[in-house]
């Protein structure tokens, strides 16, 4: 394993940051205020700008803090404390092979370590890493955030906890999501096929895989990764809803994006069938031809290309509680989706004229939205009054 350290830091930031702003005047994380947003553009929403970002891929709050974590894809960690404003950066992050569509991926920290003090707590994060002879591919690692300022944290002792295997050539279709098992007993780690297609059904490859890794209270791993189903494209979307049930959001080729219910050795068909078709226009066999593979609960064709999703506690959002919000961005929308039981359906499109990279739900309940690309912003919605 990779053992990525850097100095010691203070365990303690006890103010939730609020010398902050008296750091940030030699650093170029001024905030942008509320102007950029086009009225009228999302009807059920207020909306208010929080800054922009190079490439934003990924985001998680401080379980417990009001402060929100965010990856950019070129390889940094910023963190904004929504309440005051305040900013800062994280040292400590992994050498990233960025490229193409790699570079750091997600992020997240144990959901039982919530405390009102940033540091220190577990922190995971998913990146590309490179390999021999021009080949790379997926990694997860786990460190110890640690903040000795208002200004900066940094992760200590990072290991790699899980590396994509093979590592191939080629630099897309990485997924690298996670997310945590409601009980705490396991890691989900969404592994894409890396363009590669026909390893996805190769049980002996970790590409196009769902991984599930056992972990104990301290979200350290205690035995080796499973590959827990199979046949899967590109995840940009891996979330448990509040039945405490697994979904898997993801890329189809021309056509057939899929929102999947994940269970223990499925195969959820790809590359043998879709409902889209390859870019060359190739015909692939529609999902109905072979009914052994598990199929999507609900798929778009136009695709609308999903960065991730989020399913609704309802703390503010009371109407939508249990739906799923989907951050679109072929789309540039946000896409509601709603259940019964596990049949689902689109029920909405909120349209914003941008891409949209991803979205989440904060501990206020309002929705937090993050473009893509350079000069991503972060947009936080509420309900209109």
């Amino acid at each position: 394993m990779n053992n990525i350290a850097d100095s010691r830091l203070s365990p303690k930031l006890a103010l939730t940051l609020s010398p902050l702003a008296l750091a940030l005047a030699s650093c170029s994380y001024a905030q942008t205020g509320d102007s950029g947003v086009e009225p009228g553009v999302s009807d059920p929403f207020a909306i208010t700008e929080h800054g922009a970002y190079n490439e934003p891929w990924a985001a998680a709050f401080a379980p417990g803090t009001e402060v929100l974590f965010l990856t950019e894809k070129s390889g940094a960690v910023k963190f904004y404390d929504v309440a005051s404003g305040e900013r800062g950066e994280v040292r400590g992050v992994p050498e990233v092979d960025y490229g193409g569509q790699g570079g750091l991926g997600d992020i997240a920290f144990l959901p039982s370590e919530a405390g009102e003090v940033l540091g220190p707590r577990t922190i995971y994060l998913s990146w590309a890493e490179a390999g021999e002879n021009d080949t790379r591919g997926a990694a997860v690692g786990r460190g110890t955030l640690v903040c000795e300022e208002t200004a900066a944290c940094t992760i200590e002792g990072l290991e790699v906890i899980w590396r994509q295997n093979p590592k191939v050539t080629g630099r897309g279709h990485y997924s690298h999501r996670f997310a945590f098992a409601p009980d705490g007993k396991y890691l989900f780690i969404a592994s894409g096929d890396r363009q590669k297609m026909q390893p996805a059904q190769d049980p002996n490859s970790d590409l196009g895989k769902v991984i599930r890794i056992p972990i104990d209270a301290s979200g350290k791993p205690t035995g080796p990764a499973e590959r827990y189903s199979l046949g899967h494209r590109n995840i940009l979307g891996l979330q448990f809803d509040g039945e405490g049930r697994l979904w898997d959001l993801e890329h189809g080729p021309k056509g057939g994006d899929e929102l999947n219910l994940v269970q223990q050795g499925k195969n959820y068909g790809w590359p043998v069938v879709s409902d889209g078709d390859h870019y060359s226009g190739e015909n692939i066999p529609d999902h109905a031809t072979r009914p052994e593979f598990a199929a999507a609960a609900i798929g778009w064709t136009p695709v609308i290309a999903p960065g991730d999703f989020t399913f609704i506690t309802g703390k503010l959002f009371g109407d939508w509680k249990g739906d799923a919000i989907i951050a679109g961005l072929d789309a540039e929308a946000l896409v509601r989706v709603s259940f019964e039981g596990t049949a689902a359906t689109e029920a909405a499109r909120y349209p914003f004229g941008k891409r949209l990279r991803e979205v989440l739900e904060g501990p206020d309940g309002a929705l937090y939205v993050l473009e893509d690309g350079e000069g991503g912003r972060l947009l936080r919605l509420a309900p209109k009054k």
